[in-house]
């Protein structure tokens, strides 16, 4: 498996929660979720919270391809905010799977 480093941050934090973790794997897209933090701990609405952390994360990709590939950072964003709204509007694929509750220690 290629994963991917712990943030330097994370690892100093002994209150960080990893929230969203992406595979590609058996020709498809799977992910773990951590839904509900939110919901449970803040007057933040969840679905605004995740509106945020999407966006963060667009913002995040964006600059390392601009630093890795000298592409434009604004373009980029635009681009892939096109593909996110065409994505939701017209799915290409089923988002499937269950609610598991596991503790991992």
């Amino acid at each position: 498996m290629n994963e991917r480093p712990i943030p330097d941050a994370a690892v100093r934090d002994p209150n960080s929660v990893e929230i969203l973790r992406v595979w590609i794997a058996e020709s498809g897209l799977h992910c773990s979720l951590k839904v509900g933090m939110y919901h449970e701990t803040s007057a933040t609405p969840e679905s605004q919270a995740w509106g945020k952390i999407l966006a963060d994360v667009t913002r995040h990709i964006a600059a390392a391809l601009e630093s890795g590939y000298s592409m434009n950072k604004g373009q980029v964003q635009n681009e892939i905010r096109t593909e996110y709204l065409k994505e939701l509007d017209n799915p290409t694929s089923e988002a499937m799977g269950d609610f598991v509750n596991r503790v991992v220690e």
